[in-house]
């Protein structure tokens, strides 16, 4: 019997000593993966621990982690206890590599894991459940940079469109940020507003996919030559479906932020051919030119309108429009300016015009000199140029020019016209004014100048009477006791009628009402009001028994709001006897 008790003695010691060895292990869920795979990594120990370390990751990317989680059981009367912190990592570069050994302090002493080696393969066909998220998202979101043309003109409009290409049967988007924009140096651009992000069905490298413009702008280039623009960059919050499921069996999504770029655009910008018209002002596109008059014969000092107008598509808001000239016994003002252009993607349209006003000032025909519009067609690649040369002006009365005064014509002859002097001319700068003083009556000794001196000495007497009244009603403490009394019983009664129909914030108002009359007649705190003290104190003041009676039957009511709750009705009742209880009792103080 002593031998068994020994050989039982012995083994327990044996149990308990294994039992409180201290384990600390690293695990991964495997050690060759594919560059397109993800690594799990589990530190794992049976005692609670500080100070952890996690190996140098050489080789890898920490996607998520560390996860911290903690488990404890009682089985039998025995506890077990684990804890654990959990890594999952991707891989930077094919080779082999060390994870190397983590650390932690558990009562004091040090542990550390054994090193792991692991093996990472090129891309894998069938990646496992451990494909990184960041790896699912950068295969399945692409930001495109859409040019209609290349290699376009000089001054030729260019449709540039950024699109965000996804597989919407991999992932999921969420609203993409824009944390770099485009430059467009060496173009003149517009953006065109898109009022609506709206995801369409498209094709990306032949597959369907999911698609939404983000911007469009139209460019017009200024300069020849190998032109770059800077890439856009998005941020892009990406779902990507993970292996675990909610309580209803859906597939849970882990969220991973990605920021995407369309990369460096180019275009190649051909010049202009060299045989360019000695009018072409820089005009690019399609274009009508016309000029229209108001009127052709009118007399003089008269005015007209001459309107020269540019209409089609192109560069509208890049050059200028021919400039009108007219002989010099006409008077041009300088033209209105005005545009009607609509932007687009694919360019600009619309027209624009000068709008000149001409004043003649003799008699006769003046023929104005032609104007032509050059432009280059890009479609066509040629230049363009139309003439206008049937404008004239005919004055039919008005003075003739003068002796020896010279009025040039369009075909640079000189014409010499006497020129008749007449009254209707502008007349002579007066070099003499007919101008009185204003008079003026001085502010010394006249009834205002008495009335702001002497009201300073009058207003004294009205601040010294002001301040002893102040004085007055602040040393009344009773008074003023009773005048805030007074107040809160009309705000209560105020609220009470509010507050019809809620019971209870009904009847607390109106106790609360009460109470503060009480306070203002009787000259008594709330704590000393009581059924009785109230009725003995109101007859002492030569109250008669029925005012008496309503006043204690009102705050029996209010009691017992507490516990019942009453109608409309007896609301609206009790309402009407309160203020006419306290009018009779304001009667007989």
């Amino acid at each position: 019997m002593n031998l068994k008790k020994t050989l039982s003695l012995i083994c327990l010691f044996f149990a308990v000593v294994v039992s409180a060895q201290v384990s600390f292990t690293a695990k991964v869920n495997k050690q060759k993966i594919g560059m397109n795979e993800r690594l799990k990594v589990v530190f794992e120990m049976n005692e609670d621990g500080d100070d952890f370390e996690s190996p140098n990751f050489n080789g890898f990317r920490v996607v998520s982690g560390p996860s911290q989680s903690v488990s404890r059981s009682w089985i039998n009367g025995k506890s077990t206890y684990s804890k654990s912190y959990t890594y999952y990592l991707t891989p930077t570069k094919v080779g082999n590599f060390t994870l190397g050994q983590a650390r932690i302090k558990i009562k004091g002493e040090t542990y550390k894991t054994t090193p792991i080696k692991i093996q990472v393969t090129s891309a894998v066909s069938n990646p496992s459940e451990g494909v990184s998220p960041n790896y699912v998202a950068d295969n399945n979101i692409h930001l495109v940079a859409i040019v209609n043309n290349k290699t376009p003109y000089l001054n030729e409009a260019v449709s540039l469109e950024y699109r965000l290409y996804w597989d919407y049967n991999s992932v999921q988007i969420n609203a993409p940020r824009e944390i770099d924009s485009p430059k467009f140096k060496d173009f003149w651009s517009q953006d065109i507003e898109i009022k609506e992000l709206k995801a369409e069905e498209g094709t990306y490298k032949g597959k369907a996919a999911a698609y939404v413009t983000l911007k469009k702008v139209v460019l017009y280039p200024q300069k020849t030559g190998k032109l770059d623009i800077t890439p856009i960059t998005l941020n892009v919050p990406v779902q990507v479906p993970t292996n675990r499921r909610d309580i209803f069996g859906r597939r849970m999504m882990e969220t991973v932020n990605k920021s995407v770029s369309a990369g460096k655009t180019s275009l190649n910008v051909k010049a202009l051919p060299a045989n360019a018209p000695t009018d072409f002002n820089g005009a690019v596109g399609d274009f009508k030119f016309s000029a229209t008059q108001s009127k052709k014969s009118l007399n003089a000092t008269e005015s007209l309108q001459i309107k020269l107008q540019v209409s089609g598509k192109g560069n509208l808001k890049l050059f200028k429009l021919p400039e009108l000239k007219a002989p010099n016994s006409i008077e041009v003002y300088d033209p209105e300016h005005n545009e009607s252009i609509k932007i687009a993607a694919s360019g600009m349209w619309g027209t624009i015009t000068d709008n000149y006003t001409l004043v003649p000032q003799y008699k006769g025909k003046f023929p104005l000199p032609s104007l032509s519009f050059s432009y280059f067609n890009p479609k066509q690649g040629q230049y363009k140029t139309v003439n206008v040369n049937n404008l004239s002006i005919d004055v039919l009365q008005g003075p003739n020019a003068a002796n020896g005064a010279v009025v040039n014509t369009p075909s640079n002859n000189t014409v010499q016209q006497p020129v008749e002097q007449t009254n209707a001319s502008f007349g002579f700068i007066k070099t003499e004014a007919n101008l009185k003083p204003i008079s003026k009556e001085p502010f010394f000794k006249t009834n205002l100048f008495w009335c702001l001196l002497l009201l300073p000495l009058l207003a004294i007497p009205i601040v010294i009477l002001i301040t002893k009244k102040t004085e007055a009603l602040a040393n009344d403490v009773e008074g003023s006791k009773t005048r805030a009394a007074n107040k809160l019983v009309k705000k209560y009664l105020s609220s009470a009628k509010k507050n019809l129909g809620d019971s209870a914030n009904f009847y607390v108002s109106l106790e609360k009402a009460l109470h503060n009359y009480l306070k203002a007649k009787l000259k008594i705190e709330t704590n000393e009001m009581n059924k009785d003290r109230i009725s003995e104190l109101l007859n002492s003041k030569g109250v008669s028994n029925d005012p008496i009676k309503l006043f204690i039957e009102l705050l029996e009511s209010c009691e017992m709001s507490r516990y019942t709750p009453a109608t409309v009705q007896t609301m609206e009742q009790d309402f009407e006897k309160a203020s006419n209880t306290i009018s009779q009792i304001d009667k007989q103080l």
